[in-house]
């Protein structure tokens, strides 16, 4: 049943990018440091201490922001390319120097946009929708602070070390309407950061964050637009896609009930932006403060960093370094090897190395789409079991395309067993063949496998009848009856025949 609302999302994700150290100083940018080890008099804001910009951090974020379609410092009456860096004021325990080195009116990067996938069913269609970008900027990043959640009011610690870690903010217009484009937007985001070496987008160690802004339209008549539209909610604590998803839909329907209760206050510009937090145990958010306007922070331009101009040969390197972007891969994988756009996307969502790998696969069995099954059968699980990347995978790409044209006519019993073989003991497909007896459909006389079937229907006669009642896998056992009689029989070649000659019966 559809909602009588229109959910409206935009937002805001925050990506600290893969540089050795941070943004201003050369402490190490690292995850899983002790508590307050990578600091130093910049990071501190210590007196007298002065920032030195991360060339590495921009050319990163410069990269992104390419990706993301993004115009690059285009600013009315500045010079192509130049862009400054701002500082933004507010006191938090986590943010030493009481401010924030930013961007404010002179971003690096604006007016991009993102193409997700918006079908009711992404696994059979595709129907394209571009997500609006305002704007990509770097920033440093604060700190963390530990908050006691034993509820017996024990101290909240400041571990320092993010302080100053290099963050792409990219914000979003809010043309996002329900919680499943914002989770495909975010995944199309991730996986590109991902392909790019820009991040590793590990929410679980903060380096990719999100905060929504939602709001809901509620159609009315008497309005100009045709809707009523209520106060915007900034959500935060979102640590993963499950609980975005789940804190929109939260927010949605209390916004209703609000409107509801007071339809003529309850309504953007009547009331302030909020903030609020999610409590993903209790599903619920809850609001924080009233939202600031950038009047209260009191930027203005650093006094220690000097403007940078872009110029249009870092744009151009930049450029040479993007290579084949998701959405083209997933497009050309449909045309050149024939997948549908879900197994491209599945595909593509596994990362460039997998991709290679398959089209290794491909190109030598000839058939895109037997490539891309047979990984999903056998190559994806084994990696999952394993914990391990493609590249440190024990079977090579051209190892997998000979095993699978060795195991063409053997059935996928026996090619499973001899894939698994091979892991096991490091073999090769004629060793996993051997040891486990699998033969080849042509080994075998057909007429005398079907005579074996005729022999296991008339010693089965229960199984017939139930077969004959419906019950499809009684016909299992007259198979089982058969492969035993003739070890090494393909299972598929087998079930044809069972097939064939009870159709007689």
């Amino acid at each position: 049943m559809a909602e009588p609302y229109k959910i409206v999302i935009g937002l805001e994700v925050h990506v600290q990018l893969l540089t050795r150290t941070k943004l201003f100083c050369g402490c190490l940018n690292k995850f899983g440091l002790p508590p307050n080890s990578a600091t130093c008099p910049v990071c501190l804001g210590l007196p007298g201490s002065l920032p030195v910009m991360n060339s590495e951090a921009f050319r990163l974020a410069l990269r992104a922001a390419l990706a993301l379609n993004c115009q690059i410092a285009s600013h009315q009456g500045y010079p192509p390319g130049f862009t400054k860096w701002d500082r933004k004021n507010y006191y938090y325990p986590d943010l030493p120097k009481n401010y924030q080195i930013s961007q404010y009116d002179l971003p690096f990067s604006h007016d991009g946009w993102l193409e997700i996938n918006v079908a009711k069913d992404p696994k059979k269609e595709y129907t394209p929708k571009r997500i609006g970008i305002i704007r990509v900027h770097l920033e440093e990043d604060a700190g963390k602070n530990i908050h006691d959640e034993s509820g017996r009011g024990g101290d909240t610690k400041v571990d320092l070390n993010r302080t100053g870690t290099p963050l792409l903010e990219i914000v979003s217009h809010p043309d996002m309407n329900s919680p499943e484009e914002a989770i495909a937007y975010l995944d199309e985001v991730r996986l590109m950061l991902r392909e790019l070496e820009v991040s590793d987008c590990e929410m679980q160690e903060g380096s990719l964050r999100c905060d929504a802004n939602v709001n809901i339209h509620i159609p009315s008549a008497d309005e100009p637009n045709g809707y009523a539209a209520t106060p915007l909610v900034e959500i935060k604590n979102l640590n993963s896609f499950r609980a975005i998803g789940r804190a929109i839909t939260y927010e949605a329907g209390r916004h209703y009930e609000q409107f509801q209760l007071d339809p003529v206050n309850f309504r953007f510009g009547k009331r302030l932006k909020t903030t609020a937090g999610w409590d993903d145990a209790r599903g619920r958010t809850e609001v924080q403060r009233h939202k600031e306007e950038a009047a209260d922070y009191r930027y203005f331009p650093d006094p220690d960093l000097v403007p940078v101009v872009v110029s249009a040969e870092q744009i151009a390197t930049a450029m040479t370094e993007l290579g084949e972007l998701p959405q083209q891969q997933r497009s050309r994988l449909q045309t050149q090897y024939g997948l549908t756009p879900y197994d491209a996307g599945v595909l593509t969502a596994k990362g460039r190395k997998v991709v290679s790998y398959f089209e290794t696969v491909a190109g030598s069995v000839g058939d895109g789409k037997k490539a891309a099954n047979r990984m999903s059968d056998l190559i994806y699980p084994a990696l999952s079991d394993r914990q391990e990347e493609i590249a440190a995978f024990p079977i090579p790409a051209e190892m997998f395309a000979h095993f699978l044209k060795e195991t063409e006519s053997s059935g996928q019993d026996p090619r499973r067993k001899a894939f698994a073989y091979m892991l096991e003991h490091n073999a090769d497909v004629a060793a996993a063949k051997t040891a486990l007896g699998i033969r080849d459909a042509g080994e075998f006389d057909e007429g005398k496998l079907r005579e074996a079937v005729v022999v296991a229907i008339t010693a089965n006669p229960k199984a017939v009848t139930d077969f004959k009642k419906g019950k499809d896998a009684a016909k299992m056992s007259i198979v089982g009856a058969v492969m035993k009689a003739n070890k090494g029989a393909p299972n598929d070649l087998v079930r044809r025949l069972v097939d064939e000659e009870l159709a007689k019966v």
